[in-house]
């Protein structure tokens, strides 16, 4: 069931959907989104398929979308998402803390993945964030999947060899889950220099943003590990 909220949207707000079976998870989203200032609640779904139907309707900014849910799970909506409304980022909010599922859900489009025991103020910098158009990975999480990635297809490619030594370096604090300021602070560059380099990255492996910039860094094998 897909219902869209009526609510009077204040340009330019930022419009988002919610998609999960359970109506306490659903409140309890909507009871914190609602405090984020310049950001609309554009609709809720109680399944993966109306969930798709709204984005393809409304086309929203957000979609936040829980893993397990029935007549598609979200995995399976956030590819049909991607696919309907290119422009709707994905978040997955789930109670499971699986690398499985994190694999998944980055394979299938989505820009993060955040756990229902999270703060309020974690899931609130994680929606500004994929908002603001970042990978939202942290260093950790970046790590394993793709590490696993890595152990998955090991083998390099020539891909490697269109990077500069700058865009290899920056290309690794991406696949790290660093943020451009961070990225300049590290290798003490400006903001600007480093967005010219992430762009130049996408181009140069034909990716459209950082997290599948990321996957590829795992397939060149120029991760560092520690």
């Amino acid at each position: 069931m897909a219902q869209a909220q009526s609510r009077k949207r204040i340009s330019p707000a930022a419009r988002v959907i919610i998609a999960d079976d359970n109506d306490l998870a659903r409140a309890g989203l909507q009871a914190i989104l609602s405090s984020i200032p310049g950001l609309e609640l554009a609709g809720e779904a109680t399944n993966g398929r109306a969930a798709v139907e709204l984005c393809r309707t409304l086309q929203p900014d957000l979609a936040l979308l829980d893993v397990r849910m029935p007549d598609m799970d979200g995995l399976a909506a956030a590819r049909a998402i991607r696919m309907e409304a290119p422009a709707t980022r994905v978040i997955m909010v789930t109670i499971h803390d699986n690398l499985d599922y994190l694999l998944e859900a980055m394979r299938a489009g989505a820009s993060g993945y955040v756990l229902k025991e999270a703060s309020r103020e974690e899931l609130l910098t994680a929606v500004r964030r994929v908002l603001a158009g970042e990978q939202l990975l942290n260093a950790g999480e970046s790590k394993r999947m793709l590490q696993r990635m890595a152990s998955d297809d090991p083998e390099n490619s020539t891909a490697v060899k269109l990077l500069t030594l700058r865009e290899i370096e920056v290309l690794r604090l991406v696949a790290d889950g660093r943020t451009n300021q961070d990225i300049a602070t590290i290798l003490n560059i400006s903001r600007g220099t480093v967005k010219v380099h992430v762009e130049h990255i996408l181009a140069k492996l034909d990716v459209s943003d950082r997290t599948e910039a990321a996957v590829y860094a795992s397939k060149l094998g120029i991760l560092q590990v520690e």
